[in-house]
């Protein structure tokens, strides 16, 4: 008997160990620009002690970007840009979704409140002040290609 449940509890982590998986937004994603669609950035959301972080790892500039947080408070302020932690404190609310966090936007030095919902391969994250209602929505694509860090650019 004690076989059998063995069996079964481990049949049943298995089993809903990829689904768990599949809700976390843990990875390298690219951020796009809800106006025009471009690619802005690649960033790194990582997992600790319950709470999830973003990291900028590359920024696709555009003409005049300086690559430096000019309008950011505080501790951000004139930090450059790539390594920057923008996004902390999310916790897991179940089914793909995460909040009660905070995201700094880099280009107006603003600190939103934070709400992230996984659907697939895009991470639909919302920024807002008071009421989620009031925010506004950037649709994050989960990054596949090391090709993605090439800046046309730079070359």
């Amino acid at each position: 008997m004690r076989r059998i449940v063995l069996s079964l509890v481990t049949f049943l982590a298995f089993f809903y160990m990829p689904q768990a998986m599949a809700d976390m937004p843990v990875g390298t994603w690219t951020t796009m620009d809800d106006k025009t669609g471009k690619k802005r950035a690649v960033v790194e959301l990582s997992l600790k002690n319950g709470e999830l972080s973003g990291k900028i790892v590359k920024v696709f500039r555009e003409k005049g970007d300086k690559g430096i947080c000019a309008k950011c408070p505080g501790e951000f302020k004139n930090k450059p840009i790539e390594g920057l932690t923008f996004l902390w404190g999310l916790k897991d609310q179940g089914r793909g979704v995460w909040s009660s966090g905070q995201i700094l936007d880099p280009k107006s030095g603003k600190i939103y409140r934070a709400k992230l919902s996984m659907h697939g391969d895009k991470l639909y994250v919302r920024g807002y002040v008071g009421l989620a209602m009031l925010g506004r929505t950037q649709v994050w694509v989960k990054k596949i290609s090391a090709s993605e860090n090439h800046d046309p650019s730079m070359a």
